[in-house]
């Protein structure tokens, strides 16, 4: 399996940017993708996360109603779209997925077992 994400960038508080990662390797209807990130000096945090099969979509409290992940299955492709950015929101951020997860384990690190390379968002105020 291969994740590649990208779409990060350097943006003014209030903007928007779109993340995609680019899913690769086998067939995913079974998986859950997340997007988690990591500021400098904290541990990596989950953001959102989507089920392939049903479309049942995760978030964190701190980015309902900015936030939307989506997917296309067209494409194999999982899309973070980051609206109304903050700077707290300023981090590398990873995409990720996982197979047969329970809802409570969506929002952890640890079985998620493929991961792509970070792309660094950062908001300046």
């Amino acid at each position: 399996v291969q994740l590649q994400a990208s779409g990060g960038g350097l943006v003014q508080a209030g903007d928007s940017l779109r993340l995609s990662c680019a899913a690769s390797g086998r067939t995913f209807s079974s998986y859950t993708m997340g997007w988690f990130r990591q500021a400098p000096g904290k541990e990596r945090e989950f953001v959102a996360g989507i089920r392939w099969g049903s479309n049942t979509k995760y978030y964190t409290d701190s980015v309902k109603g900015r936030f939307t992940i989506s997917r296309d299955n067209a494409k194999n492709t999982v899309y973070l779209q980051m609206n109304s950015l903050k700077p707290e929101d300023t981090a590398v951020y990873y995409c990720a997925a996982g197979n047969r997860m329970i809802t409570s384990q969506v929002m952890a690190p640890s079985v998620h077992h493929y991961w792509g390379r970070g792309t660094q968002v950062t908001v300046s105020s």
